[in-house]
């Protein structure tokens, strides 16, 4: 792995292409990276919690440690730290970059669908949508990966966005609901675009219920309910949410859950490093690798 150094002489990479030009397994760079004492690294990212049904406590930090080696970290030779921190600095513009054009599109796509609805200001006045996951830490990326339901290759980071409706008509849910999974396909098979919406329309009512915190699911639905920010709609109707998760005591739960993540996290890396442990593939993939990227919100 020596050669790794003359990889990154005068040249930091991120994790991403390192590993191409290494052709070396990501735990063995990884690991040899962060043990190295000639090699520094520089990570722009910024962890947060992610609530995973594989994990005992369901509670991580996002990104995994691959991911965040892969698209978020720079690494480089100690002795070319101001390399390092330049292209740092250029990767952080980037995920930037890419994070306000997912939210601008975003916010585009439910502004047409609001406004072909047969009904366009009774949507604007009794929905309340919000969106969450990595475009709302402005940690969005383009790597292409495989979309769950249909196969195809989209770029990146997914747009998860939750239609909160009070009072509104069934049938107009339905006709809203319909217009929003047209406009979800036709972002998947668009070569232009290749983006993934990840939606879910509740009403109030469900959201109380969630609110509830007792099962994954609703821990789930809670998480994204105190992390996503007002996309469109009604602005009451958001702050009414927002004051309900905050009664409910929602960001205290997921504070501890996250300090869980933080300390279990370290624990992983320490392990992971250690090469006289014995780590199982099992256990790799719990503690380095990135999960499929098929989470469900509810």
């Amino acid at each position: 792995m020596e050669y790794i150094i003359d990889i990154l002489e005068g040249n930091p990479l991120t994790g991403k292409h390192l590993l191409q030009y290494s052709r070396h397994r990501a735990l063995e760079v990884w690991r040899f990276c962060h043990i190295c004492s000639q090699i520094t690294t520089k990570t722009i990212s910024r962890r947060y919690l992610r609530l995973d049904k594989k994990v005992e406590g369901y509670a991580r930090l996002s990104p995994s440690i691959l991911r965040e080696f892969l698209t978020y970290t720079v690494i480089g030779l100690e002795k070319d730290k101001k390399l390092i921190e330049e292209k740092a600095s250029i990767l952080k513009t980037e995920i930037d970059r890419i994070s306000r054009g997912k939210l601008e599109l975003a916010e585009s796509v439910i502004k047409q669908i609001t406004e072909s609805h047969s009904r366009p200001e009774t949507i604007k006045n009794k929905t309340a949508v919000i969106i969450a996951g990595d475009v709302i830490y402005n940690m969005a990326h383009s790597e292409n990966r495989p979309e769950f339901s249909t196969g195809e290759v989209i770029k990146g980071s997914d747009l998860d966005i939750i239609i909160v409706t009070e009072n509104l008509d069934r049938k107009l849910v339905e006709e809203l609901d319909q217009r929003i999974y047209e406009q979800k396909y036709y972002l998947i098979k668009n070569p232009a675009y290749r983006e993934e919406v990840d939606y879910i329309i509740k009403d109030i009512a469900r959201v109380k219920e969630q609110l509830r915190f007792d099962c994954f699911e609703y821990m789930v639905a809670s998480k994204i309910l105190a992390e996503g920010r007002f996309l469109f709609g009604n602005q009451d109707i958001y702050g009414k949410i927002k004051k309900m998760v905050s009664e409910k005591g929602i960001p205290v739960k997921l504070g501890e859950l996250e300090k869980t993540a933080a300390m279990e996290r370290k624990q992983a890396k320490d392990c992971l490093i250690d090469t006289s442990k014995a780590i199982s593939n099992h256990e790799n993939n719990l503690l380095f690798f990135t999960t499929e990227e098929a989470d469900e919100i509810f």
